[in-house]
């Protein structure tokens, strides 16, 4: 049976329910739930990992819950059986700050103290933080596509982030806030003009504005129907991308040998072992900007990582590679064997590939090299100036 698109992909599930009866119901609110139990249980089927803040559970005056995020622990616990067997560990990307462990719920601490002491769950320690904000942050650094559901500012502040960084917003439009805030808006927004498509991008055909309006939760619509069309547009989802800074120019007199790196190494290793869709800006495909430079820039600026080959040292390569390297983006250097890289990068750890040797001798030295270098922290942390 082939992997589905989804295997671990890391999806993170956020939002809240307004306090006030009279804009979420209890049925919307159990709907909702039911929702979110049903889409778990398929990722989990899908091999998917998530991303799940630890935090208290606070409840509405009829006694529901207004968050999801221990409806998604429950879950996964009582689901782990239906998880593939050859998804690899952490499943679950636990955030948590220093108030977190004396806030679970009683009813969940069993859970948690089980998951937490195995291999299934990577808990990143928000300790030093006070502002919500940064928490948040930490969220969307380890997430790959953001699903909302009611919520307020919050998850406006998280759909942000994960659009600057390229990733798929997925709003729920349950009614289970004010319309002109969270999923709601998100949800809205994107049904204006050409908006659908800044939310995310799809395969196979149909178009993220007929997507958003195949997943129009109506009254008359039935969960197992809307978790359905959920998941098929989770599975139609353009993969992360990875930006290619190379030689283009096939004059060049190295460029036979870098093309034959990227078709026989690079592209197969990316897209197929590692899940990531490569993207080359070379003139030849559909624009989606009016210039050239906004169409490189934008894709480098959103892109999930970035392979900058610097052979043949052409002055608009190593513009890009600063650009990514400035960013902070995953940046791999690769070079051809015997390449001398300016003085500014040359302690900059990179690959230096051969023209020789077996395609599966370069391929294990390449997947060497991305497993070393993929997590290391940017030149330049990012750090507020208070925490």
């Amino acid at each position: 049976m082939p992997k589905s698109p989804l295997f671990e992909r890391r999806i993170h599930i956020t939002g809240s329910i307004s306090d006030d009866n009279n804009i979420a119901t209890a049925e919307e609110v159990n709907r909702a739930r039911n929702l979110i139990k049903a889409i778990v249980i398929d990722l989990i089927k899908a091999g998917a990992c998530f991303v799940v803040p630890i935090d208290a559970e606070k409840m509405r005056s009829d006694n529901l819950p207004k968050c999801f995020d221990w409806l998604i622990w429950d879950t996964i616990n009582d689901n782990l059986h239906l998880r593939p067997s050859n998804a690899t560990n952490p499943m679950i990307i636990a955030v948590k700050h220093h108030k977190n462990e004396v806030q679970i719920p009683e009813k969940y601490v069993g859970i948690w103290d089980r998951l937490r002491n195995s291999d299934l769950v990577q808990i990143e320690n928000a300790a030093h933080w006070n502002m919500n904000s940064k928490r948040m942050e930490m969220q969307a650094q380890h997430g790959e596509i953001l699903l909302t559901i009611g919520g307020g500012e919050g998850v406006l502040f998280l759909a942000n982030l994960y659009h600057d960084a390229g990733k798929p917003v997925i709003p729920i439009n349950l009614k289970l806030c004010t319309p002109n805030t969270g999923a709601l808006r998100i949800f809205e927004f994107g049904l204006s003009g050409n908006n659908a498509q800044r939310l995310f991008r799809t395969e196979n055909g149909t178009t993220p504005h007929n997507w958003l309006n195949r997943i129009d939760m109506t009254a008359r619509k039935s969960v197992e129907n809307q978790k359905q069309d959920i998941m098929n547009l989770l599975e139609a989802l353009v993969p992360p991308t990875a930006f290619v800074v190379r030689l283009l120019n096939p004059e060049h007199s190295e460029y036979n040998d870098v093309q034959n790196f990227f078709d026989t190494v690079v592209q197969p290793v990316i897209e197929t072992d590692l899940g990531f869709k490569l993207t080359v800006v070379d003139g030849n495909q559909p624009f989606e900007f009016a210039h050239i430079d906004q169409e490189i820039f934008t894709k480098l600026h959103r892109s999930s990582i970035v392979l900058a080959d610097i052979t043949g040292l052409r002055p608009n390569c190593l513009l890009e590679l600063g650009y990514a390297l400035g960013r902070g983006l995953p940046t791999l250097v690769l070079a051809k064997e015997g390449i001398n890289p300016p003085f500014d990068i040359t302690t900059f750890s990179g690959h230096h590939w051969k023209t020789n040797g077996s395609a599966t001798e370069r391929k294990n030295s390449f997947i060497a090299h991305y497993k070393a270098v993929i997590n290391r922290p940017p030149l330049v942390p990012t750090e507020p100036l208070i925490p």
